[in-house]
């Protein structure tokens, strides 16, 4: 239960970040300083922007559960991305730069022509649209069950905090806040995780928490496996993840709008660069908090189902009774499992491989049990509650937080989930505000106004977002693992994107009619694999196929049926 002191650290927390970005930033004016920052950021502040746009609630929320229940394996995602931020700095900073553009997409009238500049920014706002929501969905509906709030007013919070200081200072509050916010996240993760680790048996020490969740299949951190349907593999991530990172932070504007308020092009560079070095180190010890709660999890007994909120309302209806039975057999499933990885530890410790063996087939044929019998309470809770989110592993993390970590640190970690959607939501909002006003408000609608009306619209574009995202924050219910239902959002509409931009920037005979068309018809391809042949297809693949789509339908119909001609 929250305690006087888990209030006061969580909204003093908040409103402190808040209260900075708006004092910090307020007044600011023209369209450099809204939408740029005045290009004035170093590299370093260039890269946390970047880190934090990209790290959402959804991270640190559904990160450590996706590992609790998967292992390590979710790292593959991000192997790609150090060769995508090497190709981005050498080839299409400087493009950028040059151009001297407010968005990614006035580039792609430069290069082409004025629908396929249209066509880019509204697949972005589309993507972009859905993302903001889930951004802010996440961290709502979390805690919306264990505060015992409604969601309403979640959203309600965490999407009024932001629109503040964003509609305030645009893209200088947000970068000025997200460096506090990221040092703030990452302490108050490192504590949970240091936690965890104190709470294991005393005979159990850092090293060995490697080796033993080692046995037990959780450190899966490479896969050599080529299979289309598997998420994660070292082929899925070498290939999709850098097609889709190339996406993500060559396309769009919530990353290309970090990086464009570099000081110059060698300090967005550098921010880039160093993003890539420092994610799957970021990523690594987010998963570990996640197998360190499982290795705990092993010694202590865990809830039968992690939405206790959820577990108690289904309690309350008929299915209490088959609740109960289900509860008395996981408890001893539970003690099988415990006296099992009890037995492989100290086999481990006395080097005993026979003992070692024996040991992890008893706690296979437990683990086994168990998941039989926690799929039986979800199945009991859906039975008791229609419609309800079965699916817990959402709840893994911030459960074992509100059980078990003292009281101040609670309000801390309930604030590092507030803040991690506040900077990341901020990110979105102030791309979707900066992209509505520059590619299609001035662009389309009104082409001849001041500088002071075009930043007074992106601030109304940034309230009419940040409405936007927390109704559809209050409406929604995903069924998906929240951070791999966010990558499928963008693997639906990145790799397009990407197209688009790789036959601007590396095939000059290119047309505009032959994009447009490679565009309209590599979504349509992707849509089609994503509703019909969701199971054949893992995500990640999306992005290259739907990217060689729209490049090679482009070509075909630049020379086939538009005869070759420069004429677009």
């Amino acid at each position: 239960m929250m305690q006087t002191i888990d209030w006061v650290v969580m909204f003093s927390t908040l409103f402190l970040i808040a209260f900075y970005g708006y004092w910090k930033t307020r007044g600011t004016t023209g369209m450099d300083g809204y939408l740029l920052g005045n290009k004035s950021l170093p590299w370093w502040n260039v890269c946390l922007s970047i880190i934090a746009t990209q790290a959402s609630a959804v991270t640190f929320l559904s990160t450590p559960g996706q590992a609790y229940e998967d292992g390590m394996r979710f790292l593959h995602f991000y192997f790609g991305l150090p060769l995508a931020m090497i190709i981005l700095s050498v080839t299409v900073v400087p493009i950028f730069t040059r151009l001297k553009v407010y968005t990614a997409y006035e580039y792609l009238e430069n290069r082409f022509d004025l629908k396929v500049r249209t066509l880019g920014a509204i697949i972005f706002l589309l993507l972009r649209g859905l993302s903001v929501g889930i951004t802010i969905y996440a961290p709502s509906l979390i805690l919306s069950t264990l505060l015992r709030w409604d969601i309403a007013w979640t959203t309600l919070l965490i999407g009024s905090l932001v629109m503040i200081y964003t509609v305030s200072g645009g893209t200088r509050a947000v970068s000025l806040t997200q460096k506090y916010q990221l040092a703030i996240i990452m302490a108050g993760m490192v504590l949970a995780g240091g936690i965890a680790y104190s709470l294991l048996p005393e005979e159990i020490g850092f090293s060995d928490t490697f080796v033993l969740a080692g046995q037990m299949g959780k450190m899966n951190l490479i896969s050599t496996d080529f299979n289309l349907s598997d998420r994660y593999n070292i082929w899925s991530g070498l290939i999709g993840g850098l097609f889709l990172f190339l996406a993500y932070f060559g396309t769009d504007q919530s990353q290309v709008g970090r990086y464009l308020g570099g000081k110059d092009m060698t300090e967005s560079r550098l921010g880039l660069l160093f993003n890539g070095l420092l994610k799957i180190p970021m990523q690594f010890i987010i998963l570990y908090i996640g197998v360190l709660v499982f290795l705990f999890y092993q010694f202590e007994r865990p809830p039968i189902f992690h939405n206790q909120s959820l577990y108690a309302q289904a309690r309350e209806t008929s299915a209490v009774a088959q609740l109960d039975s289900l509860e008395a057999v996981l408890g001893q499933t539970h003690q099988d499992r415990r006296l099992a990885a009890t037995k492989m530890l100290k086999a481990l410790d006395e080097k005993e491989p026979v003992v070692l063996d024996q040991s992890r087939s008893e706690w296979k044929r437990a683990v086994t049990l168990e998941q039989e019998g926690r799929q039986a309470v979800r199945e009991s809770i859906a039975g008791a509650l229609p419609g309800a989110k079965t699916m817990d592993k959402d709840y893994v993390f911030i459960n074992f937080t509100m059980r078990y970590l003292p009281h101040g640190l609670i309000g801390l970690l309930l604030a590092v989930v507030f803040l991690a959607a506040m900077s990341s939501t901020a990110s979105e909002l102030n791309a979707l505000s900066s992209t509505t006003a520059v590619d299609i408000y001035k662009r389309l609608i009104q082409p001849t106004a001041d500088e002071s009306h075009y930043v007074f619209m992106s601030k109304v574009f940034t309230v009419v977002w940040t409405i936007f995202a927390m109704i559809y924050a209050s409406m929604a219910n995903q069924a998906e693992n929240l951070i791999q239902f966010v990558n499928i959002i963008g693997s639906l509409f990145y790799g397009t994107l990407l197209g688009m931009f790789l036959a601007g920037f590396y095939i000059p005979y290119l047309k505009s009619t032959a994009v447009f068309i490679g565009a309209l018809v590599a979504e349509s391809i992707i849509l089609y694999l994503y509703f019909f042949q969701r199971d054949a297809v893992a995500f990640l693949h999306y992005n290259y196929i739907s990217c060689g789509v729209v490049l090679v339908v482009a070509v075909l119909y630049q020379f086939l049926l538009a005869g070759g001609k420069v004429k677009s």
